[in-house]
């Protein structure tokens, strides 16, 4: 039985134009994201079959393909529902002063977390996290779904800047679909899963 499951898209197709495209949405939501999917679930069928085996030849393989795969589920489960055809504009309440304690300033976060992922070197991910560690939120580049994401700490904001989810419509030009994602930032799904997160440590609950 599969364990992971493809989430609905909280919106239609093109309710996010003209930031991003219908057909753009379409692709990958049901292709590229289904795809990590199939790839966890079957990553996990593996691992069931080498512990009743016994039989352990490829583990670093396969273990190697569920942190891909999962970490590619989880990203993408948390960028649709980062994004809303209402979105944009600024956050207020405890996220905004989270970002002006540390960051100096919404425009400051969004200058940092706009240059990062645009820096992603190849494929990944500009990501704004919780850091449980620090008890502070942190931006991060993710290359592919899961190198370079530091452990301890919750996707509170995440940007795909893999080439399928922008090139059609932005060709070679990330920095434009970078620049354009502010528009349909959907900040109270944001502000949610920052007071979520903030209330947590590596130990438990504060």
């Amino acid at each position: 039985m599969a364990t992971y499951e493809l989430p609905d898209l909280p919106y239609d197709y093109d309710a996010l134009e003209p930031s991003i495209d219908a057909r753009i949405m379409e692709l990958h939501h049901d292709k590229h994201h289904q795809g990590y999917v199939d790839g966890a679930n079957s990553a996990l069928d593996k691992l069931e079959t080498m512990r009743e085996n016994g039989e352990w030849g490829d583990v670093k393989g396969v273990e190697r393909n569920l942190a891909f795969n999962l970490s590619g589920h989880v990203n993408h489960s948390v960028f649709w529902e980062n994004m809303s055809p209402d979105g944009g504009g600024d956050p207020d309440g405890e996220l905004a002063a989270a970002l002006d304690e540390h960051f100096g300033g919404v425009d400051q976060f969004k200058s940092h977390f706009s240059e990062a992922a645009k820096g992603v070197e190849g494929s990944g991910w500009g990501m704004l996290l919780y850091d449980h560690a620090a008890g502070k939120p942190i931006v991060s580049m993710a290359e592919n779904h899961q190198n370079q994401s530091p452990q301890g700490a919750t996707p509170l904001l995440v940007l795909d800047v893999w080439e399928h989810a922008y090139y059609l419509q932005y060709e070679n030009n990330r920095g434009e679909y970078v620049d354009n994602f502010w528009d349909v930032v959907n900040w109270d799904d944001v502000a949610e899963r920052y007071d979520r997160a903030s209330t947590w440590t590596l130990s438990g609950t504060e």
